[in-house]
């Protein structure tokens, strides 16, 4: 059977055009093609569709009638046993990791948001053909797709073996920087686009080899460096990065990633012999190192290991879950745990980390009204559409996900039966890293550590009961000290600053909702109205320089154009977590964790796995 054949171009790097001809040998006789409304890993209707234009159906040359039949779907009546040609255009102007961008310095697109799916012939194999087009002759090509055809820059054939496949294969195109390694004896790529020449491309390297050590020993302990090959899920890995000015986010793939992160934080080569460069010096480092561990991480957890209702995509519509905050927040849970294990991350720094997930949880209302398994089903209309209110109706999956995480691990290392480490690897070989649903999970946590789970479960995901983390950190030999909270939480309020103060989100019970203070309002001035004193207020952390020890004060602000007075009142009780390892041989077994097999790990203690 003729594979079905998408050739792309670029066609106007100034008009930010790609030119897609889509070949079905063998077309039903009323043949739909559509484009999906979605991309899988970021749980949005985007509606892709709206950048499609001028679309035309050819049959032995001649051109035929497409009707549209909804927002992203067509239709075409065609002749069976010709070919059918789809020819159309498709606008790029998207930076993010989601969809598509092209433009004289750089090219990119997802599948989903280039090529129409061919309804009836989706498991059948599709070719892509990219043809240089427009692009400059400096240009190269990186995916992970396997070529067939290709020259020296990447132009040419691939292959993929279905139409997810197809579409879960991200390409860029442009002069970018490659390099190259090797982690469980599997070969990995890793090109970066807009690279500045300070950038110091062997340290990220390095590092990243690291991490995917970390991760292949984690999955697959009992392999070692001769077997990882056979064992793995994949035959080799692409991270694709785009560094810009601003910017930050990341989305996985079955065999490769697309990250954008800022320039700055980029690993940089040292500019004196008497000022290196220390390792992870730069907080923004070590975020997107983090960011490259997450997606890493999610090419087990959630690209094959996934929930039962992602069993096979629906592109025309949202596919709800509730599982999202195991494969989003086991996922974060994992993320800067296994920098840690992999020696990127000391232990203050790993805990320096996981405070900013605690008090990130802390400092939401929401947490106490939605359940972290409703806001993984509201995903779709909450998490990615966020308003004023958000922090206070809804909770996120990513930050209280990776806490439950964090209290059935500390839990099941207490109990002194096994360990979350290997409860993944139980559920990978359970469900045979194909989908899989919460009563796997149980299944897998009352097999090993020797008890039902439900009611934790019940509680912590199900529930809007507060998280255990401090005891349990206490229980590994970790303190969780406290610290006087920010200005901003004091207050219950989120802002933005520049020519002065802008209130973004007021939260639930705090002393900015008493005062009756609301979103959108400008802060202008604080005072005393009885002695007639009043300051400007152009900076937040000014605040306790105006007032001194007052702890009663008047606000000013500007809504709708007109000044209000509002009588403000600041608490005095709010703390932020600071958690510290006070018993460095209890934590190390769970900071430091090595793999081990897990045929001995029922036998393993806190301190031993």
């Amino acid at each position: 059977m003729s594979p079905i054949r998408c050739r792309v171009e670029p066609l106007d790097l100034h008009r930010h055009l790609y030119r897609v001809v889509l070949t079905v040998p063998e077309p039903a006789a009323e043949q739909t093609v559509s484009l999906p409304v979605w991309i899988p890993g970021s749980y949005l209707v985007r509606e892709f569709a709206r950048n499609l234009q001028a679309l035309q159906a050819l049959q032995a040359g001649r051109r035929i009638a497409v009707r549209q039949l909804d927002k992203c779907s067509w239709q075409v009546r065609s002749r069976t046993g010709l070919p059918l040609e789809l020819h159309y255009q498709v606008v790029a102007f998207d930076a993010s990791v989601r969809s598509a961008w092209l433009d004289s310095q750089r090219g990119f697109f997802n599948g989903t948001s280039l090529l129409l799916r061919v309804h009836g012939q989706e498991a059948d194999p599709h070719q892509l053909d990219l043809a240089p087009g427009g692009a400059p002759a400096d240009w190269q090509v990186a995916t992970s797709l396997s070529p067939l055809h290709i020259d020296e820059r990447g132009f040419g054939s691939y292959l993929a073996s279905d139409y997810d496949e197809l579409v879960d294969s991200p390409f860029e195109l442009g002069a970018f920087w490659i390099g190259r390694f090797k982690a469980g004896g599997i070969p990995h790529r890793f090109v970066v686009a807009g690279a500045p020449p300070g950038f110091d491309g062997q340290r990220l390297l390095d590092d990243t080899r690291a991490i995917c050590e970390e991760q292949i020993r984690f999955w697959h302990p009992a392999a070692g460096p001769g077997r990882a090959r056979q064992t793995m899920p994949f035959r080799s890995y692409l991270f694709l990065l785009n560094a810009v000015d601003e910017g930050y986010g990341g989305l996985e793939h079955r065999q490769s990633t697309a990250l954008i992160c800022a320039r700055r934080d980029l690993p940089r080569h040292s500019l004196s012999r008497t000022m290196p460069d220390k390792p992870n010096q730069s907080e923004g480092y070590t975020t997107l190192l983090g960011l490259i561990s997450h997606e890493y991480f999610h090419t087990w957890n959630v690209k094959r290991l996934r929930p039962a209702e992602f069993g096979r995509y629906d592109y025309s519509r949202e596919n709800h879950s509730e599982l999202l905050w195991f494969f989003e927040g086991f996922t974060s849970y994992y993320d800067d745990l296994l920098l840690r294990r992999a020696g990127l991350l000391d232990d203050a720094g790993y805990l320096k980390q996981l405070a900013k997930t605690l008090n990130q949880v802390v400092q939401t209302p929401g947490r106490r009204v939605q359940s972290v398994a409703q806001a993984s089903f509201d995903a779709w209309t909450r998490y990615y559409r966020p308003d004023e209110n958000t922090p206070n109706n809804t909770v996120s999956y990513y930050t209280k996900g990776a806490l439950v995480a964090l209290c059935l691990d500390l839990t099941l290392r207490a109990e002194r039966r096994t360990t979350l480490d290997t409860v993944m690897r139980g559920l990978w070989r359970r469900c045979a890293g194909g989908p899989m649903t919460e009563s796997d999970l149980l299944a897998e946590l009352s097999r090993l550590g020797g008890r039902s789970y439900a009611r934790e479960l019940g509680r912590w995901v199900h529930g809007t009961d507060e998280l255990p983390v401090p005891q349990l950190l206490e229980g590994i030999g970790v303190l969780a000290a406290t610290d006087p909270a920010p200005l901003a939480q004091q207050l219950g309020i989120r802002v933005t600053e520049g020519a002065g103060i802008t209130i973004k989100n007021v939260l639930r019970g705090g002393a900015a909702e008493q005062a009756g203070m609301a979103p959108g309002d400008e802060w202008i001035a604080v005072g005393d109205p009885a002695t007639g004193e009043r300051w400007r207020l152009t900076r937040l952390d000014d605040l306790p320089l105006y007032l001194g020890l007052q702890r009663h004060t008047t606000a000013w602000v500007a809504r709708d154009r007109r000044i209000l007075e509002l009588p403000l009142r600041l608490p005095s009780d709010q703390r932020v977590w600071r958690p510290s390892v006070r018993e460095p041989g209890l934590a190390a077994g769970w900071l430091g964790a090595q793999p081990v097999h897990d045929d001995q790990a029922r036998a393993c203690g806190p301190g031993s796995v």
